[in-house]
């Protein structure tokens, strides 16, 4: 087990449920917008529902924001820390909606609303560098061959892997663990890298045995090109090593001969004429120890620069002491029939014998990844799985659904894993206890919500609302928008449907028709057709006279959708804070906390709850 060093401040219940009260009351004034289904947007007149004004004039009031170009506010702990019942938030909704018709009056207000109750503004987060900080104090220590994943998955997948992997490697160290458990692993690249990267002896648990399969084919081409990469790194790690240490050797050699050559002739003069034997037999008696012990003076003064494995200075300081010697100086027995060339050729290729060994060794004994196929739930029992089960870790990597907050619950109730570090998305897959689809299951345990103070609340979010959860701000903000003209098309045929066929609910989906259309005409003759409707009884100018009439309202459905898109990261913060709640109410958990890991232009469910369990040694800063 690591040493005691202070977890990074994470904030604690009381205050946690004083900000989730702040943005309930927020929410419950905006959620309506997030709930309302772009299908219905002309079916229903949304935009005359819930906004008052023209589209254009919102779109300006949102440009004028800045809201997708101001940098956010200083970090999370330089920030006063509020309690529960402070004026810290915004509580004074009257001049953002209209008391008697609900509708949105105000957007600026309602966009810096909703950017104080996104996360990386209200200031619930734990910055990841602290907290790799202080998991890895030694971190400089760490071998330099890190190999980034890049050659073996996609951008998006690599920049995931790296920062998250980084996060839990950290951890293992910290709580002297070499067990993980990757849920829903999918495909393995995050289990593959932990195992061959980090050492690491990992399990990755998926639902799918098509996953499984895969992962295990893709685990086994990787590894070959992962011996190779790596064998690649440290040679060009030690290259650049030997480089230096050659460059370094050559400046010295040059010093110890001109010290020599300087004792030599010194004690040539002092000779007498009678004695005319060989310098290097007369002194080899005296100079020898002499000159040894002064070149290996400077060695020793020297390898400071020279990077060398331990026990190797003997014998490496020894191989630049013959070449500065003369040739008939020193007769050694077991030198007695090598030159000194002949020497260092053949301890070069002992020792790249040894490193090829060594390399191979590390390779075989490093860890497994092992991918398993098994649904699992909060009531799974993980030893029926895995049979050598002990102290690990678990994560997982954009686990779907229920299956998010069913980590955090297994996590909680089993004693062998000491840790968590779990990214969720598919939030609109979640079951919700409160929606009124469910409102007759009996189930005990629900996706939404976990924390004891939104059960108090019977909040619901809706499936809608928890789909806007999903949209991508940061995308948005740089370009990346929302694919506006499918949108379009959709609401257009909803109310071609409603008005020709007379149907206003029904089961069955359009599906990714758009992809696979050329125009708007061809769009709802093929829709018309998979939800098995007969599109004959419409003409080509019928439907062209639909698309004609919402032409020109196209721009509200525009910036309604960015009004959903402004408030979606409010709703994720509530289903992750509702997630950190639940760890805090747990009596064996030592520390938690919620940490963006990935950049949110790249991943844009980017953000990890991170805990740890209590052991005897954790040291946990007072919380606020």
């Amino acid at each position: 087990m690591a040493s005691a060093s202070a977890l990074p401040e994470s904030w604690d219940l009381d205050v946690l449920r004083g900000k989730l009260w702040e943005l309930l009351q927020f929410l419950r004034k905006a959620i309506p917008i997030a709930n309302a289904h772009t299908v219905e947007f002309y079916t229903e007149n949304l935009w005359e529902r819930f906004v008052e004004g023209s589209p254009d004039k919102v779109m300006k009031a949102l440009r004028w924001q800045g809201l997708f170009v101001e940098a956010p506010p200083a970090p999370w702990e330089e920030r006063p820390l509020e309690g529960p019942g402070e004026n810290s938030g915004i509580t004074d909704f009257s001049n953002i909606f209209c008391e008697n018709s609900q509708k949105l009056v105000n957007v600026e207000a309602f966009a810096l609303a909703a950017k104080y109750y996104s996360l990386p503004y209200f200031g619930v987060c734990t910055p990841l560098e602290q907290l790799l900080l202080t998991l890895d104090g030694n971190q400089q220590q760490r071998p330099g061959n890190k190999v980034k994943p890049d050659d073996f998955m996609n951008a998006k997948k690599s920049h995931e892997v790296q920062v998250m992997s980084e996060l839990i490697g950290c951890i293992a160290d910290f709580c002297c663990i070499k067990q993980v458990i990757d849920l829903g692993s999918g495909k393995g690249y995050l289990s593959s890298f932990l195992s061959m990267q980090y050492g690491l002896k990992v399990y990755g648990i998926d639902s799918s045995n098509v996953n499984t399969h895969g992962a295990k084919e893709r685990n086994r081409k990787l590894k070959k090109h992962w011996r190779v990469y790596q064998t690649r790194s440290k040679a060009h790690i030690s290259g650049q090593v030997l480089e230096k240490a050659e460059e370094s050797t050559a400046q010295e050699e040059q010093k110890c001969k001109t010290n020599i050559k300087e004792k030599l002739l010194s004690i040539n003069n002092s000779l007498t004429n009678e004695d005319k034997r060989p310098v290097s037999d007369l002194v080899l008696s005296d100079f020898t120890d002499a000159v040894i012990s002064d070149v290996t003076r400077q060695m020793e003064n020297h390898t400071d620069s020279v990077p060398q494995r331990a026990g190797s200075f003997i014998l490496e300081n020894r191989s630049t002491l013959l070449n500065v010697l003369p040739v008939d100086a020193i007769k050694l027995d077991s030198l007695a029939t090598k030159d000194y060339g002949e020497l260092s050729k053949e301890h070069k290729e002992k020792k790249k014998t040894v490193t090829i060994k060594d390399q191979a060794k590390e390779s075989n004994e490093s860890s497994i990844y092992s991918p398993l196929t098994s649904y699992i739930t909060a009531e799974s029992e993980l030893c029926d799985i895995i049979t050598d089960l002990e102290d690990c870790i678990m994560v997982g990597l954009h686990t779907c659904g229920d299956l998010a907050p069913d980590t955090l619950r297994i996590f909680t109730s089993k004693s062998e894993i000491k840790g968590v570090c779990s990214v969720g998305c598919c939030y609109h897959l979640l079951s919700e206890k409160y929606e009124k689809q469910y409102k007759d299951y009996t189930l005990e345990m629900w996706g939404f919500p976990m924390c004891q103070y939104l059960k108090e609340e019977e909040w619901c979010c809706g499936r809608n609302a928890r789909m806007s959860a999903c949209l991508a701000l940061e995308r948005v903000a740089v370009g990346q928008g929302l694919a506006t003209e499918s949108l379009f098309y959709r609401a257009v045929l909803q109310e071609i449907i409603k008005e020709c066929y007379g149907i206003t609910e029904c089961d069955k989906r359009v599906g990714k028709v758009y992809s696979k259309s050329t125009s708007f005409l061809d769009y709802v003759r093929k829709s018309l057709k998979k939800l098995e409707l007969d599109d004959s009884k419409l003409t080509e100018k019928m439907i062209m006279e639909y698309y004609e009439k919402y032409k020109p309202r196209r721009k509200e459905l525009e910036a309604f959708n960015m009004l959903k898109v402004v408030l979606a990261p409010c709703i994720e913060s509530l289903i992750l804070m509702d997630r950190l709640c639940y760890l805090k109410e747990q009596d064996n958990i030592a520390w938690s906390a919620l940490v963006k890991l990935f950049d949110p232009v790249k991943s844009p469910r980017c953000y990890a709850v991170t805990a740890l369990k209590k052991q005897p040694c954790f040291q946990v800063e007072a919380s606020c």
